[in-house]
Parts: structure tokens; sequence; C-alpha cells
């Protein structure tokens, strides 16, 4: 058990120099409290680390080996939410957290849990334990885990921060889908027209080379185009390459990152879908944190790096920056004119009443609704957009193409 060492005043106003054991700095407090002297300076002994155990040895070991390594977000949210059932029944952490290593596969997860083990029997708190690992569990996780143990309700955060999580990874598995169709049905058209292009075209203008026919414009366009696509093939690859190249040099310069990220919000079908799927991270966050008995000021803190959008993050710093002067948050939000007036206002009536929180958790639920209607829209309306764009463009092609044709024909 970790050992503090204090200076306190006693009931006659005199100095008192001693150390306490306990698990925590609050602990240590309430028993310097409980022996009626009154701390004015509390501060943990670093300890000398006993020889580990063999089963210890062997976890360090393992650990040491580890140099490369991924952990899957959905493991985390497992993980999160077996910790959070654990600790309803009761089961002390030490415990627990054993007990899910032993049901896990191997793994640099594995091998982290079992480290995490070591350090809290070795007096850490899950929270500092937690921080050592920051590619498993992030700052937010972190936060969340601390003000859960200072508020004696590790069990309730864990419910909360499980469940936060699984919302959040559903909302992304929305997103993702809701691009996949549209990139496929654009890849797939995109494949014919090239392979026409490509293959089909050149043969048809070798024809009418040899039969010397006078083409019309829509058919010479066509077959320099084509000429173009089989001369300078690799155009096809290195023109989005280095579109994307571009696209992330330019993302780098903050000032044109936050003007990307402002029209993404304006771009077609999608922008709707970026806007509230960013709100929503946003309210769903905040709401967690603040539950969680995060304070205020550092909730927001943790937030602004959890929407993936500049101008959203641009909108949180405002928020901190009013809130630290007094003022409220629904002003900034106004303001950033990223949420919708609804939004601000339930955001107002949260402050007004004390249930900041619930109200925000009613808008990441209402726009998690309005995503799926919003996801189901586009797909909806991009299928008739693709066949109409793949029909009009091969329709072309044929006009293109046999319109020298008949003008032959009418000529014998």
């Amino acid at each position: 058990m970790p050992t503090f060492k204090f200076e306190a005043v006693d009931s006659k106003g005199l100095l008192v120099k001693d150390k306490v054991e306990a698990v925590s700095t609050e602990e240590a407090i309430d028993k310097i409290h409980g022996n009626g002297f009154y701390p004015t300076r509390v501060k943990q002994l670093k300890e000398r680390h006993k020889p580990a155990t063999g089963d210890q040895k062997k976890r360090k070991r393992s650990l040491t080996s580890i140099t490369i390594g991924k952990i899957n977000a959905k493991q985390i949210n497992t993980f999160t939410r077996q910790l959070s059932t654990l600790q309803d029944a009761g089961i002390p952490i030490v415990q627990s957290l054993t007990i899910l290593e032993s049901q896990m596969k191997k793994g640099i997860f594995k091998k982290i849990l079992g480290d995490m083990v070591i350090n809290i029997q070795g007096g850490d708190s899950l929270s500092v334990a937690m921080s050592k690992h920051p590619k498993a569990f992030d700052k937010l996780y972190v936060n969340v885990i601390n003000a859960g143990e200072i508020g004696g309700a590790l069990d309730v955060v864990l419910r909360r921060l499980a469940a936060y999580r699984e919302k959040m990874q559903k909302l992304k598995r929305k997103i993702i889908a809701s691009m996949t169709y549209p990139v496929a049905v654009i890849t797939i058209a995109s494949a014919i027209l090239i392979g026409i292009i490509m293959f089909i075209i050149p043969k048809f203008a070798t024809m009418f080379e040899e039969m010397d026919v006078s083409l019309p414009m829509i058919t010479l366009g066509l077959m320099n185009v084509s000429s173009f696509v089989v001369t300078y093939w690799y155009s096809l690859f290195g023109i989005p390459f280095a579109f994307f190249i571009l696209y992330t040099l330019i993302g780098k310069i903050k000032r044109c990152r936050l003007v990307i990220d402002r029209l993404k919000f304006k771009v077609p079908i999608f922008g709707n879908i970026i806007n509230k799927s960013v709100i929503s991270k946003f309210a769903r966050t905040l709401a967690t944190l603040i539950s969680s008995g995060v304070p205020i000021l550092e909730a927001l803190n943790n937030v602004k790096g959890v929407t993936g959008n500049l101008a959203m993050t641009k909108a949180v710093e405002n928020i901190h920056d009013n809130i630290r002067e007094g003022e409220s948050i629904a002003k900034p939000l106004r303001e950033s004119k990223i949420c919708e007036a609804m939004v601000v206002n339930m955001v107002e009536i949260g402050e007004q009443s004390g249930e900041l929180e619930k109200m925000l958790t009613k808008v990441a639920d209402n726009y998690d609704d309005e995503i799926d209607i919003a996801v189901e829209s586009m797909i909806s309306l991009i299928e008739p957009i693709m066949i109409v764009f793949l029909g009009g463009s091969v329709g072309a092609i044929v006009i293109a193409l046999f319109m020298p044709l008949v003008k032959l024909m009418q000529s014998i």
C-alpha cells in the first residue's frame, strides 16, 4: 500500500509531521482528519519495488517483448461492458481484471491487462494504471474512470462509459455503411466506362480512320478522350493519388483545414450526415463526461478532440473560454452556426434547468435517429442518380459511335 508523508496542524495549532498508509490521496486525507489533524500538505512517497514473484516476472518479460500491435476498438468496448458487469456484482477490481485477462486470447490487450493488475497491486489506482497504456485507453477514458474513482461510483461510470462507446461505435458503423454503397456503385460505374473508353472506342476509331469518314464534334471529342486515357493510363491512378497528397498537405495547415471542415457541412447529400454525426459525438461525449462527474472545463477539453472536425473544435474552444468567464454554453454554440436552433435551445434549457446532460443525451439520440433516416434517404437517392448517370454516359457513347455509321450508310 502507498505511503503518504504529510504536514498538518493539530487542535492546538501545533505543526505535526508524520506518515500514513492509504490507497489514494483522498483516503490519506480522510485518515489524517480521523486522527484529529488538519492537513496542509500531503505527498505520496516513492516506494521501493519489492522483488517480483515468478508470475509477475513472466508478465513483465512478456510485456517487454511487445514491439508492435494494434488494439481493436471493439475489444475496448467489450472489456468496458464486462468490467462494468463485474463491478456491479461487487467483485474487487484486481480480481475483475484477472478474470477478464484469463478469458482473453493471447495478444497485446491481454498483456496490458496483466500489466494493469501488477500496477494496481503495487498501489496504483485503476485510472493511473490505464493512463500508462494510451494506445488502449485514451485521455477521455482515463478521465471518466478517474472521476468515478473520486466519486466512489466506478460501477455507474463504467456502465455509462460502456453505453457511450457502444453508441459511438454504432454511429461510426452507420457512417461507414452510408459511404460503402455509393463508393461501390461509383467504382463499378467508373470501371465500366473506363473499360469502354480503353478497349471498345479505339476499335471504332481505327475503323473510322480506314473508312475516311468525317466525324461529328461529339465523336471527335470521344476519340480524343479515349486516346488520352489509352496513352496516359497511369493518370487514372496518378491524379487521384496526387489529389489525396495535396488534400493531406493542405489539411495540415490549420486555417485551410478549418475552411475544408466547414465546407464539409455544405456538401450535397453527405454534408447533412457529417453535420449530424459531429453534433451527435459532441453532445453524447459531453453528456457522458458531465454525468460521470468530470468538471465542465476539463470535459470540454476532452470533447474538442473527439468530434474530428476542426470547425466544431473551434466552437468547443469558444464554449470553454465563455464558461471560464462565467457565461453560458448556448451563446458560442449559436454563434458557431454549426448547430440548428433546436439544438441550441435544448442546451439553453438544460443549462437553466440544471439538467444539461439529459438534454445533451436527447440531442444525441435524436440526431442518431435522423442519421438513420438520412442514410436511408441518401441510399435511395443515389441509386437512381447513378443509374441515370451510367445510362446517360453509355447512351452518349453509343450516339457518338453510331452517328458516323449512320452518315456513312446514308452516303452509300
